[in-house]
């Protein structure tokens, strides 16, 4: 009879263990779940770093899978009220390279200074304003922030929110 009694207490603390365990690797599963995956976490930020960046050459970034153009104005380019950032000392602009149209990745022609989608002819200039064609607005901007002469690509600095507040 004391051997049955071992034996039930026995069956019954080693069944409470396995309940544990698999509540245990049950928690941590559903964790897993609700964690983003890697691959959304290094699309959150990109950094750029445009201290090396030749003037009238676009340099193109990639965030989150789109093209984002970063272009270090020339000397005899004029920086434009909302559409320009000064790091260091020098003006940028940055935009992200969809046409507002369709959707195009337009191209920039350095000497004219002006970016051109071909799909449509629709037309920006250097800062991302739509000038011609049927883009119905200008390049849209991405959530940026400044570290010294690193931009980085994912977050609102102040300014990117200076740039895109409503008048």
């Amino acid at each position: 009879m004391m051997m049955d009694e071992s034996r039930r207490g026995f069956i019954g603390k080693a069944f409470g263990a396995v309940a544990a365990v698999g509540g245990i690797a049950s928690l941590i599963a559903m964790k897993k779940t609700w964690d983003p995956l890697p691959s959304v976490m290094s699309a959150g930020f990109t950094t750029v770093d445009v201290s090396g960046l030749e003037a009238n050459k676009l340099e193109i970034a990639v965030w989150r899978g789109k093209p984002v153009f970063i272009l270090k104005y020339s000397a005899d380019m004029k920086p434009t009220d909302g559409r320009s950032v000064k790091i260091g000392d020098s003006y940028f602009s940055v935009m992200i390279g969809l046409c507002t149209h369709l959707g195009c990745i337009p191209g920039y022609e350095g000497d004219k200074k002006l970016f051109k989608c071909a799909c449509h002819g629709g037309e920006y200039s250097p800062d991302g304003v739509n000038t011609f064609g049927p883009p119905p607005r200008p390049l849209d901007i991405p959530p940026f922030k400044l570290d010294g002469v690193t931009l980085v690509l994912g977050e609102e600095g102040p300014e990117y929110k200076k740039m895109t507040a409503k008048v």
